[in-house]
């Protein structure tokens, strides 16, 4: 059995990835169930610190959880304003303010995290 041990480099990295292969599907309350558990710690953290994934543009986000929850435009003018408004925040015509951040996140439940990225500028041609 393969010693569990810290993952400082791509090469551990990789033999972690093999052990993992190895341990996948273990029973419950094993040994190596207890060993997977700890291996996939030790590989998530290494993977947040060297491949961390950024986070998704704003409107991309909102976008998203309107599709998800079968929401319209007008179902977000209570959220941002007049459907002039939700036009230009959706169309990057304009930022979110904090309190239309509040209000995403209080009642689409999008994370504050990501609402406050800058969103992609679209410019005109």
């Amino acid at each position: 059995m393969n010693e569990l041990k810290p993952i400082r480099n791509d090469e551990d990295y990789e033999n972690a990835l093999l052990i993992l292969k190895e341990l996948w599907g273990a029973k419950d309350g094993t040994p190596e169930s207890d060993r997977l558990e700890i291996l996939v710690t030790l590989i998530d953290a290494y993977e947040a610190a060297h491949y961390p994934i950024d986070l998704p543009d704003p409107i991309d986000a909102i976008l998203f959880r309107m599709e998800q929850q079968g929401l319209t435009r007008k179902d977000l003018e209570p959220i941002l304003g007049s459907r002039g408004r939700v036009a230009e925040v959706l169309n990057r015509k304009r930022s979110l303010s904090i309190e239309m951040i509040r209000r995403l996140h209080e009642r689409l439940g999008i994370p504050a995290d990501i609402l406050i990225q800058p969103s992609r500028i679209v410019r005109a041609a």
